[in-house]
């Protein structure tokens, strides 16, 4: 690990006093490493009886410390059973659970672990929107959202300033991770070291200021605003918090949090949970679907041969054939870039319909020709091969044990390997 910014230290010695040697000395241990059970999909005790490596303490109400080298490198990981992420930032997704859910927007969420997490609370039900300014981590985002299965989000790209123009007080709960200075962040990305610097501090609180003023725009009446930081700096978590009920006396802070390396097995992190008391709220225009009869036939067919319990719906098809399952409830989204919308359930070409990977992500467990294989059957689909089986002719969900990984299709006695390319791994990736 490289040398700390010595005015980062003296900052941190002036604000803890005594507590800064232990602060100090939890820089001499390895980064904590943490997975979150996507429950949407497997119970915490059901993955603690099968998991594929040994767990530790469970943190929050569906995480555990681990200590495995290469844990995004096994068939449960692609199956969307965990999600790897930093065990104190499991503390948002903690803070929101007594959040009401039922319009929500992640306005910062690249890679996905605060969206996957309130997801998992939502069960389904409401809609999610998880935005990302920054396009190609958008992309990113979109893949975790398609991995754990989820049905009720759609992924943008858009400017806070952008959304906050779109959705005034439609929001009841609006999280809002901002990029900050990453001072939680020195041992899991060193690069963070030498990006460090006061001026930086500065540029990220102004930048903060922006962004919550945008998202305090985006909560309706009684709605709540859940911001975080992985740093420790005040100016960007309790003095940026003090700034903002100066400037928005509509909201009540409804309990903060603030963790540090030596206080808390976990790099470190800040929440604040507010409430809107004041103000009104807004409805937003529907989703404008457009149908195509000839392609929603196509997919009803295909869907009551595959279905054990066909996924209900609107269903949405572009003008290139791609069809998406449109969440109730799902507000318009013009003027920004739209990545993924409900789930992409397949194209249809005009003649025939061909489903996508992400309907067996989100609804591959109601699958009437399922090829369950053992973890380690499994790497071979995972790594685009064609597999042995004498499963029924047609389109069928390939399985790790019973969770799916994607789609195959069966032809006399050969699966052919139907994961996308871009998701295949290299054999010597796989555990």
């Amino acid at each position: 690990m490289a040398p700390l910014p010595e005015q980062f230290l003296k900052r941190m010695q002036e604000r803890l006093g005594k507590d800064f040697p232990a602060f100090f000395a939890s820089y001499g241990r390895p980064p904590a490493r943490g997975l979150r059970v996507n429950t949407l999909k497997i119970s915490p005790e059901e993955f603690a009886r099968r998991a594929p490596f040994p767990l530790g303490e469970t943190i929050g109400e569906a995480g555990f410390y681990i200590e495995e080298e290469k844990p995004g490198a096994d068939p449960y990981h692609f199956a969307g059973l965990y999600y790897l992420q930093e065990p104190s930032a499991m503390t948002v997704g903690s803070m929101s659970v007594e959040c009401p859910k039922k319009r929500v927007l992640d306005l910062c969420a690249a890679p996905g672990g605060k969206t996957t997490h309130v997801a998992a609370q939502m069960a389904g039900e409401g809609v999610l929107i998880a935005n990302e300014v920054n396009y190609s981590r958008a992309k990113i985002l979109s893949q975790n959202v398609e991995r754990m299965g989820i049905c009720n989000s759609a992924v943008i790209s858009a400017s806070p300033e952008t959304l906050a123009a779109r959705f005034p007080a439609y929001f009841d709960l609006v999280l809002a991770d901002a990029p900050c200075s990453g001072e939680g962040m020195f041992k899991k990305e060193e690069n963070a070291i030498p990006e460090w610097s006061e001026a930086n501090v500065a540029r990220c609180a102004e930048r903060q200021r922006e962004i919550l003023d945008c998202a305090a725009d985006m909560v309706c009446l009684g709605g709540r605003l859940l911001y975080s930081t992985c740093t420790f700096a005040e100016e960007e978590d309790e003095w940026q918090i003090e700034d903002f009920l100066a400037r928005h006396p509509a909201f009540t802070l409804l309990g903060m949090k603030k963790l540090y390396p030596h206080t808390f097995r976990g790099e470190g992190h800040f929440c604040a949970l507010l409430r809107r008391d004041e103000g009104e709220s807004f409805p937003a225009k529907p989703f404008p679907v457009h149908r195509s009869i000839q392609a929603e036939k196509a997919y009803r067919a295909f869907a009551e041969d595959f279905f054990t319990a066909p996924p209900q719906g609107t269903v949405h098809t572009l003008a290139d054939g791609r069809m998406y399952l449109v969440p109730a409830g799902m507000p318009a989204l013009a003027g920004v870039s739209l990545l993924r919308l409900g789930v992409e359930l397949g194209e249809w070409d005009g003649k025939l319909f061909r489903p996508a990977h992400a309907l067996a992500m989100a609804y591959g467990d109601r699958a009437r020709r399922k090829i369950m294989l053992p973890r380690e059957a499994a790497k071979a689909y995972l790594r685009g091969e064609t597999l042995a089986s004498d499963a029924q002719n047609g389109w069928c969900v390939v399985c790790v044990e019973e969770y799916p990984l994607g789609l195959g299709k069966a032809v006399n006695g050969t699966v052919k390997n139907h994961l996308p390319k871009g998701l295949r791994m290299a054999k010597d990736v796989l555990r």
